[in-house]
Formats: structure tokens, sequence, C-alpha cells
């Protein structure tokens, strides 16, 4: 059977959704195909929904007999061969469950991120000392404290992909409980303030606050992020995530209903002018 891996990688997501369009494409069945390998039809579901990753000498065997040319055969090998690198991210297995492990593979890949967040900073924004903070009073705060400081460096590591040349788009709502609540000191709280207004100044970046003030909006239940992609095989997911696990949601009426939530929380929200004089009233204010 082919290896398994905590999360696949984009390269592999699209590559093993190629591979089933093209076996649908020939007119062959899973059943067909794992015969042509010798492996159960169940071994070919997971290679086409990336739940492992695709093995070299199987990916020789089945190409040919869905009717791709031996320089395009050649071209998804090597493709393959680039998807199967594990991601950065994997260097932190230890402490990455399972579900969150495919989030930071998606934010790692899209072109663009949308996201609410009623409760705390957003990770991609935060500084070291809020994310301490915030990390030791959860539930990784439960185990040890090395624990803790590896989530830390995994966090700020993430933070890279904002200042990328292929940055994505970053467009986040959060709600002005979020500066109310006080995470460590009024230290913390400045600097983190600082951070975000830093932040907005990034052309791939827009911040608006969600004042209290303008009452109840469409995202007021519950956080979550929209991710779009570059590769077309790739359709637009959710990522909601709760105590113990996360959901991931790609059907696209859920979509749908996500981003028209998204939508009408940017219109309700302040402008991004007005945010940061919010942002700069409540760090007068710390």
């Amino acid at each position: 059977m082919s290896e398994p891996r905590s999360a696949p990688t984009i390269g592999q997501l699209v590559l093993s959704r190629q591979l089933r369009a093209l076996r649908e494409k020939a007119g062959l069945s899973r059943e067909q195909a794992a015969a042509l390998l010798h492996v159960a039809p169940g071994t070919v579901r997971r290679m086409e929904t990336a739940e492992v990753a695709l093995k070299l000498p199987y990916v020789q065997v089945l190409l040919p007999a869905y009717g791709v040319a031996p320089e395009e055969v050649e071209v998804f090998l090597r493709l393959t061969d680039e998807a199967n690198e594990p991601g950065w991210w994997q260097r932190f297995h230890d402490i990455l469950p399972d579900w969150f492990s495919g989030y930071v593979s998606l934010e790692e890949s899209a072109r663009t991120i949308r996201s609410y967040e009623p409760h705390f900073v957003p990770g991609l924004l935060q500084t070291e000392d809020y994310a301490r903070e915030v990390l030791t009073t959860g539930s990784v705060g439960r185990h040890e404290p090395g624990r803790v400081e590896r989530h830390v460096a995994l966090r700020l590591e993430r933070q890279a992909l904002l200042r990328r040349p292929d940055a994505p788009r970053f467009w986040v709502v959060v709600d002005e409980t979020v500066l109310l609540r006080p995470v460590g000191s009024s230290a913390v709280m400045r600097a983190q303030i600082d951070r975000m207004l830093e932040a907005a100044e990034l052309p791939n970046v827009t911040l608006q606050i969600a004042e209290l003030s303008a009452g109840h909006h469409p995202g007021t239940y519950s956080p979550f992020v929209l991710f779009r992609f570059g590769a077309p095989e790739l359709p637009d997911m959710v990522y909601i995530e709760y105590l113990t696990g996360a959901l991931y949601l790609d059907r696209p009426d859920e979509v749908t209903e996500h981003m028209e939530a998204m939508d009408r929380m940017v219109a309700h929200a302040e402008s991004a002018q007005r945010t940061k004089e919010i942002l700069r009233r409540y760090r007068g204010e710390v």
C-alpha cells in the first residue's frame, strides 16, 4: 500500500484529483485500475482522494493505461516527485494534530484567505508574547511548557507567508471584543495592536474591526476561514475549528453560505481606514 502521511500537500491534492479525472475520462472503474496494479480498489480510492502519497511505480502503470502520452507521463511523474516532498510544517509533527496539519497546508498554498475572528487576534497577526499567552491559557498549556514553545514557533513561522513575493491576499474581520479582552499585560496588548497596525499597511492585508455598537452581524456565531486557490482542480474551502478538532467544508452550497456571510460582514464592519483609527484609540487606552 502507498504510504500515508499526516496531511497532503496542495500538490498532492491537485495531482490526486487529476489522476481521478484521467481515469474517468478513460472510462475505467476503480476496480479496473486496481486490477492493473494488483491492489484492492480501496488503494486506488485513497490515491485519488490524497489519503496516501502517490507512488511513482503505480503512477507509471496507470497513466499509459489512461491514454496519457509518454511526454505528459514524464511531466506528471516529475510533479508527483516534487509534491511528495514534505511541507516545512511537518517538522512540527510532534505537536501538530492531523486536523490542523491540513489547515497549515491549505494556508501555505491559498491565493486568498478570508477570515472572521471573534475571540483572538488571528494567528497570522499575533506577536510572540500574545501567542504565548493564548497558548498557555488554552488547551496546549495543559501540557508541558516545551509544547507551548513549539506551538509558538510554528505560529511565528506560519506568518512568513504574508511577506512572501507571492503572498496571498489576507482579508480578516475581527470583532471589537478581541481588543476589549486583555491577553497578558498592557505591554503585550500594546505591542499586539502595534503589530496589527503594521500588518494593516501591507498591500496584501485588509483588516476590519466589527464594532459592538454596530450590533449583530452575520458572522456572530463562530470563527471561520475561507480559502481560495490558484489551481482550478481545488474548490474553495471553509475551515471551522472546535475544541478537539476541525471541519473542512467544500460543498458548494456550504461554501456559498459562508462566502455570502463574509461579504455581508465586510459591508457591516468598519472600513480599513476607520479600523486603524480604532486600533490607535485602543492602544492609547491600554
